[in-house]
């Protein structure tokens, strides 16, 4: 057995100002368990994506998130739950003026084959992403596979 609390976590850099890998502190081996929560105009994932290889679930805890799924944006609230399978494409996002904090729980616990799409002004399309540390490690970089141009920045 293993206890921790979330406000302990260190966060994680990414498109949410707060990420805390709950799943991982415990030494969980096959699922995946991320706390989150969102300022408004922020997201849960660096743009718009599937795991070939993981579900995932996401219980809102508080406010309300909207997530752009393939049939559509989908509104989950407090109390909430909602569920992707392997492969189907979605990013949710806060498009309130309030906080969401949600967790998310995936399995199984590393997902190997991601598929990010974001819109490229360069490529004027939305196109496939990869992500990479900045030269001086302090942010995350989301770039067009397609063309090189850097699409987003994250800390």
């Amino acid at each position: 057995m293993k206890k921790i609390g979330i406000d302990d976590l260190d966060d994680w850099m990414g498109p949410a100002s707060v990420k805390r890998p709950v799943g991982s502190a415990l030494d969980a081996e096959h699922l995946g368990m991320n706390y989150y929560e969102l300022q408004p105009g922020e997201s849960f994932a660096f743009g718009y994506h599937a795991h070939d290889d993981q579900e995932e679930l996401f219980y809102v805890l508080d406010g309300k998130a909207t997530f752009e799924t393939e049939a559509g944006d989908v509104t989950v609230e407090a109390g909430e739950v909602i569920r992707f399978a392997p492969g189907e494409f979605q990013q949710g996002r806060n498009d309130t003026d309030d906080r969401v904090r949600a967790l998310a729980v995936g399995a199984p616990a590393d997902s190997t084959d991601v598929t990010i799409l974001r819109d490229c002004e360069e490529c004027d399309d939305r196109t496939a992403q990869r992500i990479e540390a900045a030269e001086a490690r302090d942010e995350l970089l989301t770039t067009c596979v397609e063309c090189g141009v850097e699409t987003g920045r994250f800390s």
